[in-house]
């Protein structure tokens, strides 16, 4: 009896380890994309500088937080964090993975420290991440320091050796950005406050288990390091606080609403719980372990940005500098260049709240000028914005957005050289005689592309809003794409103001704005998402097109050194954006096939490269590129984001759940591990091309991929 009760134990202790190994937040490794690539293999050519990896943070926090606590190895670079560094300059608070941010640095430190040499060593052996989780051991100091989070707090832990002083650095001149002013003062016993503005001005309330002895500063030259001392206490250091981008009575209050006589543990317990919620609203059923691991990586890096900047009150700063509440939460802008492909589509998915409350966080930020705010190129707002509404998100005003829109379409503002655009039908180029890989002009070719498809968005709505001459209007300039393709040489190819083609052409070679976007003609020539039927109409047949897309894959890349360009398929670039929909294309000259191939060598290659298995081919773009792998892992994609629809490919995994917010599920399953689909059926009809609706998609039920 014994025995067999024993036997039973044993059992359910199994089950449950099992249980807790299926946890989606213990496949998470936030480390993944930390990393560099250095070997010419990975990047295509041989590196003579740092080649980026992804650009993203390890450390601590939430889905779409105010806060991200993470280190800083190297300020000025991405992230601040680059695996390959070896030592630590402070503990951030913010962080996106685009050269800017990174406020409030703060380090532990004890003993002799001078202002212009505060760092400290530390190594991997002894560094741990998990959501809503950090840990480094300090090797200078002897400080195990830990890090947990909210969505507006941080708290931070650092155990020192017995007996050891302790001392906080607060390097407030230094940031990703320029630092424009920042104070820090002690405020009662346990507490400091203070603010650090760059083109935000955050402030901070900190309040301490251990007593404030005084706050000093390190001097040398012109640089000030204040240092705050603390009473030596027989425990561990613990400093909680709050933010807010309004006030630092609001930071107060944000901390104590959030963080109410917590422990750090149950902070940690209670963040990886929140991730947990959220990476569990997709659930996957067979592939490998590896795959997994990188599914659950990538789907938690798409959940980081765009960060909350409004207060627990409702309170935020508005674009003018007022402190406003409007009854919704306030977000930063989106990465619109580039996650408007996919990224933005996963966001509503699955956090339609939070979609919403960032299409009115856009809204009230363009205002003031009546234009919809854009992100570094392209109009893609409108893209954004149409594919939300028209995919059932509500909760903004869509009239106001819609106005903006249109006036980006047609008035000189957001978008460069509009006025050109639509009177010439295109952007024309200058007449540079010796461009260069980083020449900067109008990046003629992709604007054009690019508004046309734009056009095709705002047109969409225009449609849903019942403004049929707006409609027709803005549907006649969405083929504008073909006024820069050059039939002699089967490229979108850049023109002068006088109608002639820029001359010494050579689509092999790399610009940074010139012709192109980060691109060069052959990663740029095949983005007509929104009339793929017309783009192959402009060669002379099906298999016209298909060979010019076969060498787009197989055309080797010839070694060109360029940033923002990196992991290539001949000359496809998955380590940026402009190309990502291109693999689909097979599947509009009945090859759908082949487009499986890609897709699978894409996922099986570029998300854990180099000697670490830590880097992706190329720049995260805030949740960009995780979210590709996500969709792809799924089984399908948004190949035209503006449309309420997606197209199906074989998924990596058996099974796929998804649970939406009305309760209802939608399950894929796999049937056979071909890379043809031989059939598709969802609620017992078979479906006759390769998409399905958002509609479907959400009423629940199940998607049947047949392969052969």
């Amino acid at each position: 009896m014994r025995k067999h009760i024993l036997f039973i134990i044993l059992t359910l202790c199994s089950v449950c380890v099992t249980l807790a190994q299926q946890s989606p937040v213990k496949y998470v490794n936030p480390l993944l994309g930390t990393a560099t690539l250095w070997d010419a293999k990975d990047a295509g050519f041989t590196p003579t500088h740092r080649v980026w990896g992804a650009e993203v943070f390890p450390g601590s926090s939430l889905p779409n937080a105010m806060v991200q606590l993470t280190p800083v190895t190297q300020f000025h670079s991405g992230s601040g964090y680059q695996y390959e560094d070896t030592v630590i300059y402070g503990f951030v608070h913010t962080s996106k993975g685009h050269w800017n941010l990174c406020n409030i640095p703060l380090l532990p430190a004890t003993g002799v420290i001078a202002a212009d040499d505060y760092k400290s060593s530390y190594d991997h052996k002894n560094e741990s991440a998990h959501p809503g989780y950090y840990q480094v051991y300090l090797k200078r100091y002897g400080i195990n320091a830990e890090l947990t989070s909210t969505l507006r707090c941080a708290f931070h832990k650092y155990t020192f050796k017995h007996g050891e002083s302790k001392k906080l650095i607060a390097d407030l001149a230094m940031a990703n950005e320029r630092v424009r002013s920042w104070s820090i003062s002690q405020d009662g016993s346990n507490v400091f406050t203070g603010f650090q503005q760059c083109g935000e001005k955050m402030y901070f309330y900190a309040v301490t288990n251990h007593k404030i002895k005084k706050i000093d500063s390190l001097r040398k030259d012109a640089k000030i390091v204040p240092v705050v001392n603390f009473f030596n206490e027989n425990k561990p250091l613990e400093i909680r606080i709050g933010f807010s981008f309004v006030s630092l009575k609001n930071a107060k209050e944000n901390l104590e609403k959030e963080m109410p006589g917590k422990s750090f543990d149950q902070v940690r317990a209670d963040a990886a719980e929140t991730w947990n919620k959220l990476l569990s609203k997709i659930t996957v059923t067979g592939g490998t372990e590896r795959q997994k691991g990188l599914f659950y990586s990538c789907l938690y890096r798409s959940f980081l940005w765009p960060a909350l900047r409004s207060d627990i009150n409702g309170d935020f700063t508005d674009q003018g500098g007022n402190v406003v509440n409007k009854g919704f939460n306030y977000y930063t802008e989106p990465s619109l260049w580039d996650d408007y492909r996919n990224k933005l589509i996963l966001l509503g998915l699955l956090s339609p709240k939070v979609t919403a409350d960032v299409i009115q966080s856009l809204i009230d930020k363009g205002a003031k000028s009546g234009f919809m705010p854009t992100f570094f190129h392209g109009d893609h707002a409108s893209v954004f914005i149409t594919g939300s509404y028209l995919r059932g998100i509500r909760g903004f005003d869509v009239k106001t957005a819609y106005t903006m829109m249109l006036k980006n379409a047609t008035v000189e503002g957001t978008r460069k050289y509009v006025d050109e655009y639509n009177t010439k039908g295109y952007i024309a180029e200058l007449d540079v005689p010796r461009p260069v890989t980083e020449t900067v002009t109008k990046a003629a070719v992709t604007k054009t592309l690019e508004y046309a498809y734009d056009d095709y968005a705002v047109a969409l709505l225009a449609k849903e809003l019942k403004d049929t001459g707006s409609f027709r209007t803005l549907m006649k300039r969405t083929g504008n794409y073909k006024n820069v393709f050059d039939a002699s040489t089967g490229f979108m190819r850049g023109r002068l103001a006088n109608g002639e083609w820029v001359k010494n052409f050579d689509p092999y070679y790399p610009y940074y704005e010139y012709m192109y976007r980060e691109a060069n003609a052959w990663q740029s020539s095949f983005f007509v998402p929104h009339d793929v039927k017309g783009l192959i109409g402009l060669y002379k047949n099906n298999n016209a097109f298909e060979k010019k897309l076969d060498s787009l894959f197989f055309l080797p890349w010839k070694g060109y050194e360029v940033y923002n360009i990196s992991g290539f398929i001949g000359q496809y670039c998955q380590g940026n954006q402009p190309d990502h929909s291109y693999p689909f294309l097979y599947y509009f000259v009945g090859k759908q096939e082949k487009s499986q191939v890609l897709l699978d060598s894409i996922m099986n290659h570029f998300y854990d490269m180099g000697k670490q298995k830590l880097a992706y081919a190329g720049m995260d773009d805030a949740g960009e590129m995780s979210s590709w792998y996500v969709f792809n892992a799924m089984g399908f994609y948004p190949f035209s984001p503006a449309d309420p629809q997606y197209i199906v490919s074989v998924p990596l995994f058996d099974k796929v759940e998804l649970k939406m917010d009305n309760n209802k599920t939608f399950t894929i399953l796999k049937k056979n591990t071909g890379k043809k689909i031989g059939s598709l059926n969802y609620a017992d009809h078979k479906i006759e091309d390769y998409f399905i609706t958002d509609n479907e998609l959400k009423q629940g039920g199940q998607l049947v991929i047949t392969t052969r």
